[in-house]
C-alpha cells in the first residue's frame, strides 16, 4: 500500500488508558473468507491490519521491540486479522472489529490475543520502505490468494469506554485506495 509521506512515522499520542485511546492502521479489507485464517464462516470483512498503539499491547505471545517482555510492545508497527462488519455505534456508515458476545465462544485462531472482539494476533511483521507498507503471510492453499481481492485503507480505530460499546471502531478514514472499498486488488501471481 503506498502512502503520502514516510510510511509508519507517524505514531498515536499515549494517553495513558487503553479506554478512550487511539489506534494508528493500515488495513487491507479482503474478500477472503475469515473462516480461512481460524474465525467462524462469513463472520464479516477479513481485514489484515497493520497498527501501532502506544496504550495497551495486544501480541501477548510475541516481543516485538526485542526486549525481553511480551507485555509493553503496543507502540511497535505489528500485524493482525481483524473481521470488520458496519456499526452505527460507530457512527453513520462507519466499521467496527466485530465483538465477541458475553458468554459465547465462536471459533477463534489460535493465536487470538484473548481480547473480546474478533482479532488475531499471527506474529508477521510489517517492513516499512519511503511510502511502502509491506506484509508477508504464508497460506497453505495458495489458491485462496489467487482467487481473492482486496482494497487499501489508512485509517485511525477509536477504543470505546466500555468493552462492548464496541470496543473497536474505525473513526477517521484518511486514505482508501479504490476511493469506495470496491476491492479490486488483486495479488501478482
Amino acid at each position: 500500500m503506498a502512502v503520502s509521506g514516510k510510511a509508519g512515522a507517524s505514531k498515536p499520542t499515549p494517553t495513558g488508558q487503553l479506554a478512550g485511546s487511539d489506534v494508528f492502521s493500515y488495513v487491507w479489507p479482503t474478500s477472503i473468507d475469515s473462516y480461512e485464517v481460524g474465525f467462524e464462516k462469513n463472520a464479516g470483512i477479513l481485514a489484515l491490519a497493520v497498527t501501532s498503539h502506544p496504550d495497551f499491547d495486544d501480541t501477548p505471545l510475541y516481543d516485538e521491540n526485542g526486549d525481553g517482555k511480551t507485555t509493553n510492545d503496543g507502540n511497535v508497527w505489528h500485524s493482525h486479522w481483524v473481521v470488520l462488519q458496519p456499526n452505527d455505534q460507530c457512527g453513520k456508515d462507519a466499521l467496527g472489529i466485530v465483538d465477541i458476545p458475553k458468554d459465547t465462544k465462536p471459533r477463534l485462531p489460535k493465536t487470538w490475543p484473548g481480547l473480546p472482539i474478533l482479532l488475531d494476533s499471527p506474529g508477521w511483521s510489517p517492513t516499512f520502505n519511503a511510502e511502502t507498507v509491506e506484509v508477508r503471510i504464508p497460506f497453505d492453499d495458495i489458491g485462496i490468494v489467487n482467487s481473492a481481492t482486496f482494497d487499501g485503507v489508512a485509517a485511525g480505530l477509536r477504543v470505546n469506554q466500555s468493552v462492548h460499546a464496541p470496543l473497536l471502531c474505525v473513526v477517521n478514514v484518511m486514505d482508501i485506495a479504490s476511493g469506495d472499498l470496491s476491492l479490486p486488488g488483486r495479488v501478482n501471481k
